[in-house]
């Protein structure tokens, strides 16, 4: 979240930054919480300095064999003034912590202004595949290979849901290998296996409660949920922890499968790999110094970019504009692969900065080199998330024997030059 007296202090660029993510939120009923919180609180320890001033006149006063009725009266009166003006302040900070899980964070200075259709390519890799055969789309390439994605997995959990076998199967965990060997051998990432279900301060911290709930999987006796990327656990590792300086970056990569009710999305590519309720990513999490977090989100992109050269794909780097930032987002660039028999591009990643906003919901601090306690920045990437991956892989890299050939990192890491 964003600090309350950052709002207060910067109320116009607080308003722009929620208007460019086309959030509406009444911080002029924010301001007047906050500055209600201070008075109360102020009566409150008014109240106490009173209370407690009391205490040696009355015991003076009995001492002496004088009346102390007025002063224990008033003693008794000002308890009551206490009770109500405590809670008062419970309610104005239940009120206010409300508003502030609402506000967004602000989008970075430099990201594109305006909608989807403002999003900035800022790279492209690779080159277009050109087929000297009639080439086949991924649904039918997965059925050739082992992935019946339209009866038996819905006849088992219903639709949105994939059924890998064989093949294809094989292929889903060699990709997952391949990538964590990847981040832990190669780009210094320490290897995390998470609960799959998170409670409401875990989902909270990361910025996906209140605004998304709707798009989780709830278990309602438990009051857990299903987790809907690996980055909800994974960067609550360390919540209300204080990290020392020295610790950081602190670098996790974890494989999970992942849960989305999709709950805006109905009825939006529903074929095949493109739009799952359950799906497999690798997700890669950095805890970092605040000074650093613009340089390590290039190292992030660059992590998640090297696996895509290394499987030979074509893709695009874009930056989101501010209308298509994810609502905990400062800052966010997707990498976009190319399914040439499909002729789309499909999101396989999303590389976000928080700064502080995650760390400030989730309590994660540090102790820098002057012993000042500040807030860490979290950033976070997919490193990849599998479905598109195995779609556009499938589409690029098949051959007209029916084969798929496999790049040779992939080939070297799964024992095959081929399926």
């Amino acid at each position: 979240m964003l600090d309350v007296n950052f709002i207060c202090d910067n109320l116009e660029l607080v308003a722009a930054g929620c208007a460019d993510k086309g959030v509406s939120i009444d911080l002029d009923r924010l301001a007047a919480l906050n500055v209600e919180r201070k008075s109360s609180n102020a009566q409150c320890d008014a109240l106490r300095h009173e209370k407690k001033s009391l205490g040696p006149k009355i015991h003076a006063a009995k001492k002496a064999g004088e009346d102390a009725s007025e002063l224990l009266a008033r003693s008794n009166a000002i308890k009551e003034d206490e009770k109500a003006a405590a809670a008062r302040v419970r309610e104005v900070e239940n009120e206010l912590n409300e508003l502030l899980l609402t506000v967004p964070n602000l989008p970075h200075p430099e990201s594109p202004r305006g909608s989807e259709a403002n999003n900035r390519v800022c790279k492209s890799w690779g080159e277009r595949r050109q087929f000297d055969f009639k080439a086949q789309d991924h649904i039918a390439l997965c059925e050739r290979f082992g992935g019946d994605t339209t009866k038996r997995g819905v006849k088992v959990a219903g639709s949105g849901f994939a059924l890998l076998t064989g093949k294809l199967a094989r292929l889903s965990r060699g990709l997952i290998n391949f990538f964590l060997d990847t981040h832990t051998r190669e780009n210094g990432y320490t290897e995390v296996s998470p609960p799959l279900l998170c409670n409401r301060r875990t989902m909270t911290g990361t910025g996906l409660l209140p605004k998304l709930e709707d798009d989780m999987y709830h278990l309602d006796r438990e009051d857990l949920f299903l987790i809907p990327t690996a980055e909800v656990p994974v960067t609550n590792l360390h919540q209300d922890e204080i990290l020392n300086h020295a610790q950081l970056p602190i670098c996790y990569t974890a494989y999970t499968p992942c849960f989305r009710r999709e709950a805006g999305a109905y009825g939006k590519d529903t074929r095949g790999l493109m739009r799952l309720h359950q799906f497999d990513k690798v997700e890669m999490v950095r805890l970092v110094h605040p000074e650093s977090s613009a340089a390590e989100h290039e190292i992030l992109l660059g992590h998640a970019e090297k696996l895509l050269q290394a499987l030979e794909l074509e893709y695009r780097v874009v930056e989101l504009a501010t209308g298509d930032l994810s609502f905990a987002a400062s800052r966010c660039f997707d990498l976009e692969v190319f399914a040439p028999a499909s002729a789309r591009w499909f999101e396989c990643s999303s590389v976000s900065n928080f700064l502080d906003f995650q760390a400030r919901r989730a309590g994660i601090r540090l102790r820098d080199k002057k012993n000042k306690v500040r807030f860490c920045h979290t950033l976070n990437g997919s490193g990849l998330a599998l479905p598109r991956i195995l779609l556009c892989l499938l589409e690029t890299h098949q051959q007209e024997d029916g084969s798929l050939r496999l790049p040779a990192a992939l080939a070297q890491a799964m024992g095959c030059e081929s399926l």
